[in-house]
């Protein structure tokens, strides 16, 4: 059933899901990429440009190209509420620059919207699915989660994260420090710190911080290097 379910909300999204292959990867990631609303238009196609220039950049396909089978598979979802998500891109095998530079292009003209509310625990949720329902085989799962919050909506971020560590699935993140506000802010707690406790986990789990927005270009590309360049880890979740 929630199989179904998922494939007929991105079928009414306008997307189509990805062919039955078994191809193998070395890396099947999903982007989760925050659009509540904290965020504003310039804020989110500054998000957008960075992951388009991300992916293509020659460190990033060289640390494609680097790995045992030199391919992986990639999905983008846009997030806000716990049943706000968006399945921008739906998973695509990236194995040279050229499909790195069809997949930007596309990126480029997908329409983008704003969501209320800000759920990680949603965003993780539908990510899980995601990668349940992947076509391609992978050697490692991952999950890249952005934002600028804390979870405001839906369960808390912990309940999700912990299914998909123990499903062998990591999740890395790349808060954002947003200086116009502290969305869920305990006093005294940061979204770094949160980010750590709350969100990220699993074999080898890390998290870079984007300082500002005009940051996250430059960020998400050494995130993506150490994310796939990063050869399967066996070692206690973080």
């Amino acid at each position: 059933m929630r199989r179904r379910a998922f494939l007929a909300g991105s079928l009414a999204a306008g997307i189509r899901p990805a062919r039955a292959d078994t191809t193998p990867v070395d890396l099947a990631l999903v982007l989760a990429v925050d659009v509540s609303r904290s965020i504003d238009e310039t804020e989110a196609q500054l998000q957008r440009e960075g992951y388009r220039a991300a992916l293509t950049d020659a460190r990033v396909v060289a640390a494609i190209k680097g790995g045992m089978l030199g391919a992986i598979a990639v999905a983008y979802v846009e997030w806000a509420g716990y049943t706000a998500q968006q399945l921008i891109i739906p998973w695509t095998r990236i194995a040279s620059p050229d499909d790195a530079q069809a997949w930007s292009d596309q990126l480029g003209r997908s329409p983008r919207q704003s969501m209320s509310w800000t759920s990680l625990s949603g965003a993780l949720l539908f990510s899980h699915n995601l990668l349940q329902d992947s076509p391609f085989e992978a050697t490692r799962r991952v999950v890249d989660v952005s934002g600028d919050g804390a979870n405001n909506n839906g369960p808390p971020a912990e309940t999700e994260r912990d299914k998909l560590v123990a499903d062998g699935i990591t999740i890395n993140g790349l808060p954002i420090i947003n200086p116009r506000l502290g969305w869920g802010m305990p006093p005294g707690e940061s979204i770094e710190d949160y980010y750590r406790a709350a969100v990220i986990g699993g074999p080898g789990a890390f998290l870079i911080v984007a300082h500002n927005f005009e940051d996250f270009g430059d960020a998400i590309r050494r995130k993506l290097v150490q994310e796939i360049a990063a050869g399967p880890v066996t070692r206690s979740p973080a």
